[in-house]
């Protein structure tokens, strides 16, 4: 997934990029860098870890002075953690440096790598980030052009942010797949992939990037140039688990859209007798919250999250995933002893994880555990991005909704239709990639060719 950053025309540039990222921390959590410019030269500081552990110290953020700021926090599949990897990547063009931040995937690289291998380029990471500077060095033009043919030419997800010399260029597929803001403070401009990173510094939340756009800001103003006509397809799975809250997506709150996806869930798949509604918190609990607004049971905590271990979708083996999930969550024996729970999540991918916290739930006897979930079955890899791997690891690809209930070993399990899910969202139905759930992808082609290793 990852989460990116861009601060133009602020005395405390850095800074504000290190907030911004510790705000966007649930985006990734496997490296973190920041880039900076000073109207002479860049400044580079990146490495493995979380925002706090890469920026420790004041000295950190000292040592990336200018007024212009890139920063990205990593989340990585394909690639794995090595560093050259870890973004913003730079590179060395005509006497400048060029730094990119990315989250998406492409999907049409094959052709273009052969293309580009034929003239000359020397791809130094395994990051299809790069892809977007070799395009550009072959191009002709204005850098606005160079770039403007650089995405014409890719197809698949990206929210991009810039930074070349004193102009930083914004760049949305014209799909929109991913999120991607504008804010201003003071005479600052932000651009961040959700608001939440706005909310923390104290900028005021202007208008999303559109899809297909491309934004250059330099000591002239703002432009915008088309990138392709606009073809809205946003990732719903951003609105079912991985966007905060307090977060506002595609236009709309996400906080709203998962309480009404809640609600749509308990009436599609109601419980008799339930005396509890549960979440798995932290990101199923407006959910849940929804679900008991339209249910006769009450929503109550019965799991305790440890907030110092991290979200264990996003660690790339199974090994930690699996370690992770033993000491993540602990049940209330005082809510959950001799209920009917009906413990509402957001997904289910692999089923490790809530077959984990099944057992546990059960160690306190309660009457009954019902699940419900959020999402309908995720059953296709996803290719724009989204660690969701190939089809013979997700269960629902492997198993019906009744194995994976006995797998689970629960009461019931009952998922949210695809109807019910897009009836949550605030904008039309086709404007929304559902391809995780219903197998039809934007490109129906072109991910044929990839191996569904999402980057960025």
């Amino acid at each position: 997934m990852c989460g990116i950053v861009g601060i133009y025309n602020h005395d405390e540039a850095s800074t504000l990029a290190y907030l911004g990222l510790f705000a966007l921390q649930h985006r990734g959590q496997e490296g973190v860098g920041i880039v900076t410019y000073d109207e002479k030269k860049t400044f580079t500081r990146k490495d493995n870890g979380l925002v706090s552990d890469v920026f420790a110290d004041r000295k950190s953020l000292e040592s990336l002075p200018g007024k212009i700021a890139l920063g990205h926090v990593r989340y990585s599949t394909h690639g794995g953690s090595k560093k050259e990897n870890i973004q913003p990547l730079v590179f060395n063009y005509r006497g400048k440096q060029i730094a990119l931040s990315h989250n998406g995937n492409l999907v049409n690289l094959e052709k273009i790598q052969e293309e580009l291998e034929k003239k000359g380029a020397i791809f130094q990471t395994t990051s299809d980030t790069e892809f977007i500077i070799h395009l550009f060095s072959h191009a002709t033009g204005s850098i606005e052009e160079r770039f403007l043919s650089a995405f014409r030419q890719v197809e698949g997800a990206y929210s991009m942010i810039i930074l070349y010399g004193e102009k930083m260029i914004v760049a949305r597929d014209r799909h929109g797949i991913r999120p991607l803001c504008v804010g201003k403070l003071d005479d600052a401009t932000i651009f961040a992939s959700e608001t939440c990173a706005l909310d923390l510094i104290g900028a005021k939340y202007e208008r999303d990037v559109n899809p297909g756009e491309l934004l250059v800001i330099d000591k002239s103003g703002e432009k915008s140039y088309r990138i392709a006509e606009p073809s809205p397809r946003h990732c719903i799975f951003e609105y079912v688990y991985f966007s905060r809250p307090d977060s506002r997506i595609f236009g709309e709150y996400v906080d709203k859209t998962r309480r009404k996806l809640g609600k749509n869930l308990a009436l599609e798949k109601p419980v008799k007798d339930a005396d509890i509604v549960i979440s798995v918190p932290d990101s199923s609990n407006t959910t849940a919250i929804g679900y008991s607004q339209r249910s006769s049971a009450r929503f109550d905590i019965g799991l305790i999250r440890n907030h110092y271990i991290g979200r264990t979708f996003i660690h790339p083996t199974q090994s930690m995933r699996d370690f992770t999930a033993k000491i993540k969550f602990n049940p209330i024996g005082g809510v959950l002893k001799d209920r009917n729970v009906v413990v509402v999540d957001d997904s289910i991918v692999r089923g490790t994880t809530l077959k984990k916290l099944v057992n546990l739930i059960r160690e306190v006897s309660p009457k009954a555990i019902h699940i419900r979930i959020g999402s309908p079955p995720v059953r296709f890899p996803c290719y724009y991005g989204m660690d969701f791997p190939s089809p013979d690891e997700l269960i629902a690809n492997q198993k019906s909704i009744e194995d994976i209930r006995d797998y689970l070993e629960v009461e019931s399990l009952e998922y949210i239709s695809v109807d019910g899910l897009l009836d949550s969202m605030s904008l039309p139905r086709d404007h929304f990639c559902t391809a995780c759930f219903t197998g039809n992808y934007i490109e129906p082609d072109l991910h044929l060719k990839t191996e569904g290793k999402p980057t960025c």
